[in-house]
């Protein structure tokens, strides 16, 4: 039972990935998807965005040399704003151009094969 707690009283090293994971916690928060509300006139504007972390890390060996690494990303991107206007609350989406070209692009493109293959169905005619 000694060596129960002297083991618990010993300090143990983090690892790369419990520090990681620490500092990943301190900026993961509610402020990372609303900032601060804005006042104006009456009305309050939160703004909302969609934040996604991403992480990984490893360790290895290869001809006697050891070796760890990690790394991560952050991505944040506004989705529009909380109104508060009268009592009444309302979300409003920001709405982003670029989102449609792969609509546009994969619409334009069946259309192409369609007027295509009516051109074929005409000529046999």
């Amino acid at each position: 039972m000694a060596e129960d707690s002297n083991h618990k009283s010993e300090k143990r090293t983090p690892s790369f990935l419990e520090r990681l994971a620490e500092r990943v916690g301190v900026t993961a928060s509610a402020k990372s998807v609303y900032g601060e509300p804005v006042e104006h006139g009456g009305v309050t504007i939160i703004p909302v965005a969609k934040v996604r972390y991403g992480f990984g890390g490893g360790s290895g060996k290869k001809s006697h040399k050891e070796g760890e690494g990690g790394g991560g990303a952050l991505q944040a991107a506004p989705l529009g704003y909380i109104e508060m206007k009268d009592g009444e609350t309302q979300f409003r989406p920001i709405r982003d151009p670029m989102a449609l070209v792969p609509v546009l692009a994969a619409g334009g493109f069946f259309g192409w094969l369609m007027l295509r293959s009516l051109r074929k169905l005409l000529r046999r005619k």
